[in-house]
């Protein structure tokens, strides 16, 4: 919540004409969706599965040092395009309107511990719903960060670049204990109830079947090259969560990306929400190949603006999109992955530390920072 609102120049009216410009950049994206793009996903698919089960096939070998790089380099470059490309965007409902049971939001399973129908709730329906709002979107530094200098400081908060890198390193872990809101539901009495005890069976029996997969079967498969094939599958596992990570907090903790109070989208119209997607979200710019591997992710704002679009639509919409940036005479937060990256882990360390001049607060908004 910065001092100076940068959308207090818009009139209700500009925001409202804002958000009706915005629904015709994504009407014109719906009605054009066809075979083309239903023809990048089944290749995108394709090309997925072939290259995991070569890359794996190739670990059978992994004792020898060129086919464990050849390998591994193989196997994490899959599981990215499974998680980013593939995964996050179907189970987004981007290729519901292709009616294929194989490639729908309601069907698909993907290569990540959090099971799909638990993600989809906190992502779907909580994170794009509250981007950015303090204490309504999770989010918004995993509940193990402070994300906003208006935020209380605790003693805790010191250690959070530790407590960041570290769920780098386990991001698929840290996304299953934030489905399942595991800080709230620790309590003795939360964790006896029925819901909750069952989501937690759900992520348990997730957890088994991708270790056994990844630790065990694999593993024993390549014989002599047991022990290789285990670091390869572990390394791969360990680049693609550290790179989902990089790209989430490149989307959306860079310098100059807004956060909300609870309070401001009380009431909030369309155009407002279009708005908030808008100041809460920041891109990546950079080659095909690297827009394809954060799986389109690094067209945030797009992503936040529309996230039911076609994943292969987004640069084409993002030329819209900032144009209309720059008639509202708002900013567009981007920049390459290297500024992206450290302009978001600086300010996790500059949060960290308390405020040099800590500002006065009316009880209610301090009440409402703390419970956050």
């Amino acid at each position: 919540m910065t001092a100076i609102d940068p959308t207090a120049h818009l009139t209700a009216e500009q925001i409202e004409e804002l958000g009706r410009e915005l629904d015709s950049i994504r009407d014109e994206v719906i009605a054009d969706r066809g075979e083309e793009d239903a023809a990048y996903i089944r290749k995108v698919i394709s090309a997925q599965r072939k290259l995991e089960l070569v890359s794996r096939g190739v670990l059978l070998f992994s004792i020898f040092p060129p086919a464990w790089l050849l390998g591994t380099a193989g196997l994490s470059v899959a599981k990215i395009m499974d998680n980013m490309e593939i995964g996050h965007n179907v189970l987004h409902g981007q290729w519901d309107w292709m009616r294929d049971p194989k490639i729908h939001s309601t069907t698909w399973e993907w290569d990540h511990v959090s099971p799909a129908d638990q993600w989809k709730h906190s992502h779907n329906e909580l994170h794009h719903t509250y981007t950015n709002v303090i204490g309504k979107d999770n989010d918004l530094g995993y509940g193990i960060m402070r994300v906003d200098e208006d935020q209380k400081w605790h003693p805790f908060h010191l250690g959070q670049p530790l407590w960041n890198f570290i769920n780098a390193c386990f991001f698929e872990y840290g996304i299953a204990a934030y489905d399942l809101e595991l800080g709230k539901n620790l309590h003795k009495r939360r964790r006896k109830n029925p819901e909750f005890r069952a989501r937690a069976r759900a992520v348990g029996r997730k957890i088994r079947k991708q270790v056994l997969k990844d630790y065990v079967i694999h593993p024993l498969l390549s014989g002599p090259s047991f022990l290789t094939t285990l670091a390869a599958t572990f390394t791969a596992n360990l680049v693609r969560n550290i790179w989902s990570h990089s790209v989430i907090m490149c989307g959306h903790f860079p310098e100059g990306v807004q956060v909300f109070e609870r309070r401001s989208i009380k009431g909030e119209t369309r155009g407002q929400w279009y708005l908030r997607q808008m100041m809460g979200s920041a891109n990546i710019s950079g080659s095909r190949a690297m827009h394809f591997m954060t799986g389109n992710l690094s067209h945030q704002i797009e992503h936040h603006l529309f996230p039911d679009l076609p994943s292969n639509r987004y640069a084409e919409v993002a030329v819209k999109v900032r144009a209309l940036f720059e008639k509202y005479e708002l900013e567009y937060v981007t920049g390459p992955l290297p500024k992206q990256v450290f302009s978001a882990w600086r300010k996790v360390f500059r949060l960290s530390l308390p405020n040099k001049k800590p500002e006065v607060k009316t009880p209610d908004r301090e009440q409402e920072l703390v419970a956050a």
